[in-house]
């Protein structure tokens, strides 16, 4: 992402990521260790991030948005990849979310959601995970019912990115629980002082610490009957599986993203760490290592390049994109690994940023659907 390749990365652009990018490092990057420590970000962040026009870049300006494309959620995505700030998911918020509102909503509910998102006062999340189902939407045990002009939501949801934060979440519920996949609706749920709302523990995570990654529980929840997503039940499932080739290729971008940062800290580490009498850069074994990493990352970029056209061209599919979110993030946890052992026994210590990337990257093969349901994804579509 550092240099134009394909021709969507424009002049424009290219100016817009040099700002996002001083934008994160200056920013955001510092209060990283800060937030690990209490393993979130501050509610302010998000109010900040809306102040510099981070948010909701892609959004029309008639609803408060930047009014850019899928590439410059693409610029924002690979910049806090690359800067290590995880501490609020801007993915989840702006480039998911915020979608799902304005592809399916009502103009109503466009009006209502999204200019309060663009600038941060609401904080998005998207509750689909629960304890009993992951990967397989179909299974959700969320309900909603209609009582009265109302629906009831009652059920659990874990692994929730933003799940502290959050004051608008896409709960992914079975309006008719005999239905199947055509009973799965999304109910909108405002959480600002709504009974029967609770937020769990913050999950204790393996990496990206800084990110607030919540259980959220809804006990008998009532929320109005205009909150279901587009004003029709049973779509929720269509919807869903309609939006995921985006967010895989956002983790896809991330990837990338992230592959770069990992080789640049390894060459700048090999070239002032001294072995044998010599900078460990001039050993073959480090030269040929590096050489694999270079040539896997610029694979990986070329790629997903030619994804990114071809979302902004309305042509990306499902099984291409689950090609892009499997191999990048398989190659990211690859490229770390090689790179965190030529640091040697400091790659293994927090302090360096190699060390963190090795358990940050490692859910990449997890969230957005696992990797080996993107393996099935794409043999369906090879069999279909």
């Amino acid at each position: 992402m550092d240099t134009p390749r394909q021709g969507w990365m424009d002049a424009d652009l290219a100016l817009f990521q040099d700002s996002t990018r001083r934008l994160f490092e200056k920013e955001f990057a510092p209060d990283e260790e800060k937030w690990r420590k209490q393993q979130h970000a501050d509610r302010e962040v998000w109010n900040k991030a809306g102040r510099m026009g981070l948010l909701c870049v892609s959004m029309p300006e008639a609803y408060g948005g930047g009014g850019g494309s899928f590439a410059h959620e693409a610029v924002v995505a690979a910049e806090q990849a690359r800067a290590m700030v995880y501490g609020f998911s801007n993915n989840v918020h702006s480039a998911i979310l915020a979608h799902y509102i304005l592809n399916y909503g009502t103009e109503a509910q466009k009006r209502r959601w999204l200019p309060k998102m663009a600038t941060g006062e609401l904080v998005g999340a998207i509750a689909m995970s629960e304890p009993g189902a992951g990967s397989d939407l179909k299974s959700v045990r969320t309900t909603a019912v209609k009582e009265g002009g109302e629906y009831v939501v009652s059920g659990s949801k874990t692994f929730i990115t933003n799940g502290l934060h959050a004051d608008l979440i896409c709960v992914v519920a079975k309006t008719d629980a005999q239905a199947g996949a055509k009973g799965v609706s999304l109910i909108m749920v405002e959480t600002r002082d709504l009974p029967g709302f609770r937020r769990g523990r913050l999950l204790e995570k393996l990496g990206q610490k800084s990110l607030d990654t919540a259980e959220l529980f809804f006990d008998g929840v009532r929320v109005p009957e205009d909150n279901l997503l587009g004003g029709v039940e049973g779509r929720g499932f269509t919807q869903l599986m309609q939006q995921l080739p985006r967010e895989r290729l956002l983790i896809a971008v991330g990837a990338v993203a992230t592959m770069r940062r990992a080789i640049d800290e390894t060459v700048a580490y090999a070239r002032t760490r001294q072995v044998f009498g010599q900078a460990l850069i001039e050993l073959q074994n480090t030269r040929f290592k590096l050489a694999e990493c270079e040539t896997v990352a610029t694979i990986a970029a070329r790629f997903v390049d030619d994804c990114i056209q071809r979302q902004l061209d309305g042509t990306l599919d499902l099984s291409t994109a689950a090609m892009a979110k499997w191999w990048a993030t398989q190659m990211n946890c690859q490229v770390i690994d090689e790179c965190l052992q030529l640091h040697g026994g400091y790659g293994y210590m927090l302090e360096y940023p190699i060390a963190r990337m090795y358990a940050d990257a490692r859910v990449g093969k997890i969230y957005g659907g696992s990797n080996e349901i993107m393996k099935e994804i794409i043999a369906r579509g090879m069999t279909a």
